[in-house]
C-alpha cells in the first residue's frame, strides 16, 4: 500500500480531467468551489432520471428517493462523527448562518454582545452583524495588521459578562492560517459563551473533529468540498432543541428540520452519499484495514492529502518568496500544521486583475478580488477593488500544474 497519495488515481475519479474541453486547465480556484467526482455526478443523474418524485411515499420510486436521501444523511453523519439529527443541509453557508442567527436571536437581550472577526468572510459574520439593528452590540476581534493573524490575547480583552457568542473562522479564505478553535472554544466555555465556527476554507483539506473541539455550531460549504452546491450546518443537539422553529408550524418538533424552511434540495442531498463513496474508494485504494469507522477512514485519507498539499505549497511558496515585488498575505511557511494550501498575495505596481486575466488566457484558473472577505483586506490596508491574487490548491492538483503556474508567474509578475 502506497504511503503517498496516488494523484493519478485521484484525478481519474474526476471527469473534468478526462474531458477534452477542460482537462488542460490548471485549476487553482478551488476555494471558490471544487470539482466533483464521478460518484457524486452519477448519483445525481440516477436520482433525476429514476426517482425525481416526492420522496417518502408508498410507491417504489418515492420509497427509493427517500432511502437515497436518508442514506446521504447517515453517511455524512458517519463521515463527520456526529449524529444525523445534529445538522441540516441547506443551500449555502451564508443562508445557513442567517437562519441560525434568526433561530437563536431569542437567546439574546438588548445590550448583549457578539464577537466577530475581520479575518472572516461575510458568510459567517454578515448575519451576526445585522443583529446590531436589533440592539445587540457587535464587537470586532481584529487581526494583527502586520501578521494578518488573530491573536488570543486580543480576544480575551473583548470578553466580558455581556458576551454571548463568538463567531470565528477555522481558516480564513485569504490568510489561510489554521486558527486554534479548541483554544478559542475552551476559553469561551469558561465564560458560558457559545462559539460558531466557519469551516468553509478548512474542510476541503481535513475533517474537523467537531466533538473533540466541542464546538457549539459549525458550518461549511459542500460545494467547496467536492460536492454539489449545498452547505452543512452542525449544532449540538441540546442547543438545537432550544432554537426557534423557522419551518412550518406542524414541523415544530422535527429538529433540526426546524432550522431549514422548505427542507433540503432532494436530488443534491441524495448525491452526497457519492461524496462518501469517493472517500471510501480513495481509502480502499491506499489502505486495507476495514475495521474502522468512516470518520477514521476519512482522517487517514487526509493524512495523505496533508503531505501532498505540503509538497505543492513548498514548491509555490519557495518561488513566491524569491520575488522581492511579491507581498504574501499571512504565514510564509508551507507546513500544513500551520496553514492551508490557499495562497494570497499582491504584486508591487501590478494589478491583481490583470494577472488573473492573463493567467486565464494561458490556461490557468486563478482569481483576484476580496472573496467576500473585504473586511480582512481593509484591515490589511489592501485595495478591496483590485484585491489579492488567490491561488487555492486541493488534493487533486498536481505538481505539474504548479510548475505550469510558476512558469507563467515567472514571466508575468
Amino acid at each position: 500500500m502506497s504511503k503517498d497519495l496516488d494523484i493519478e488515481y485521484v484525478r481519474n475519479k474526476f471527469p473534468v480531467f478526462r474531458n477534452p474541453k477542460t482537462k488542460d486547465l490548471a485549476f487553482f480556484e478551488n476555494a471558490g468551489g471544487t470539482y466533483v467526482p464521478d460518484s457524486v455526478i452519477n448519483k445525481l443523474n440516477k436520482f433525476m432520471t429514476e426517482t425525481k418524485v416526492q420522496p417518502y411515499g408508498d410507491f417504489s420510486s418515492s420509497i427509493e428517493a427517500g432511502d437515497e436521501m436518508d442514506n446521504s444523511i447517515n453517511k455524512i453523519a458517519d463521515l463527520l462523527n456526529i449524529e444525523k439529527d445534529e445538522f441540516i443541509i441547506g443551500p449555502s453557508t451564508t443562508m445557513n448562518m442567517f437562519l441560525l442567527s434568526r433561530a437563536i436571536k431569542h437567546w439574546l437581550n438588548k445590550g448583549d454582545e457578539i464577537i466577530v472577526t475581520n479575518q472572516d468572510h461575510e458568510a459567517n459574520i454578515g448575519a451576526w452583524r445585522k443583529l446590531a439593528d436589533e440592539d445587540i452590540i457587535i464587537k470586532e476581534w481584529s487581526l494583527n495588521k502586520d501578521s494578518a493573524e488573530l491573536e488570543i490575547e486580543e480576544l480575551k480583552s473583548l470578553i466580558n459578562e455581556k458576551t454571548k457568542i463568538i463567531c470565528v473562522c477555522h481558516t480564513s479564505n485569504i490568510v489561510a492560517s489554521i486558527n486554534n478553535l479548541k483554544e478559542i472554544v475552551d476559553l469561551a466555555h469558561k465564560h458560558d459563551i457559545k462559539v460558531v465556527g466557519d469551516g468553509v476554507a478548512y474542510m476541503a483539506h481535513d475533517l474537523a473533529d467537531l466533538k473533540e473541539i466541542d464546538l457549539d455550531f459549525y458550518g461549511f460549504s459542500l460545494y467547496k468540498t467536492f460536492g454539489p452546491h449545498l452547505a452543512l450546518l452542525y449544532g449540538k443537539k441540546e442547543l438545537l432543541e432550544e432554537t426557534k422553529n423557522l419551518n412550518h408550524e406542524f414541523l415544530s418538533k422535527e429538529i433540526p428540520l426546524t432550522l431549514n424552511p422548505g427542507g433540503p434540495n432532494h436530488e443534491e442531498l441524495a448525491c452526497l452519499s457519492g461524496l462518501t463513496d469517493y472517500y471510501e474508494d480513495i481509502y480502499n485504494h491506499h489502505f486495507s484495514n476495514q475495521k474502522i469507522s468512516l470518520h477514521e477512514k476519512g482522517k487517514a485519507i487526509f493524512k495523505l492529502v496533508y503531505s501532498h498539499e505540503e509538497k505543492l505549497m513548498e514548491k509555490l511558496l519557495s518561488f513566491l518568496k524569491s520575488k522581492n515585488n511579491v507581498k504574501l498575505i499571512g504565514k510564509s511557511t508551507h507546513l500544513r500544521s500551520e496553514r492551508m494550501p490557499t495562497v494570497s498575495f499582491t504584486v508591487n505596481n501590478k494589478s491583481s486583475l490583470s494577472i488573473a486575466q492573463e493567467a486565464g488566457k494561458n490556461g490557468i484558473g486563478i482569481r483576484n478580488g476580496d472573496f467576500y472577505a473585504w473586511r480582512c483586506l481593509k484591515g490589511l490596508g489592501i485595495d478591496t477593488n483590485d484585491g489579492v491574487i488567490r491561488i487555492s490548491m486541493v488534493h487533486y492538483n498536481s505538481i505539474e500544474e504548479v510548475n505550469k503556474l510558476i512558469s507563467f508567474l515567472e514571466i508575468n509578475i
